[in-house]
């Protein structure tokens, strides 16, 4: 595995993680009416949500445990071989589905989850990258 490459994810997550926290303004009704905050919001969260999934399927890869068929699964397969605790494994693959909809449907993003997410599982990627520390 290329730790240094792995490395580099870490800190770029952890980038997106202070961006999210700098730029999430403290109520929904801001944040709706705030496109630029929107698009560091959902930018970042997306880049946050691929990160993880990279740094999970090198996890994967380097114990050499079969490749799962979607991104959300990489984060099951993790938890299933006891690297990741099942609530996190759970709330991440949850992450997947955001990350889809803001790639592919950006005009459907709902700001509700947005702030969300923002406010209240910031957390959830910095419990990821203590544990693929841990793992890697």
């Amino acid at each position: 595995m290329d730790q240094l490459l792995i490395t580099r994810k870490l800190e770029s997550l952890a980038r997106c993680i202070q961006r999210v926290s700098e730029r999430c303004p403290p109520s929904l009704e801001q944040l709706k009416a705030d496109i630029d905050a929107q698009d560091v919001l959902v930018l970042n969260l997306s880049r946050a949500v691929q990160l993880c999934v990279d740094i999970a399927l090198h996890g994967l890869a380097n114990r050499q445990i079969s490749l799962p068929d979607t991104m959300g699964q990489a984060f099951e397969a993790l938890a299933e071989a006891g690297l990741l605790p099942v609530d996190l494994a759970a709330r991440l693959r949850k992450s997947v589905g955001f990350r889809n909809l803001a790639v592919h449907s950006y005009e459907a993003v709902r700001w509700e989850i947005v702030f969300a997410i923002a406010t209240e599982h910031l957390d959830d990627f910095k419990r990821f990258a203590r544990c693929s520390s841990e793992w890697l």
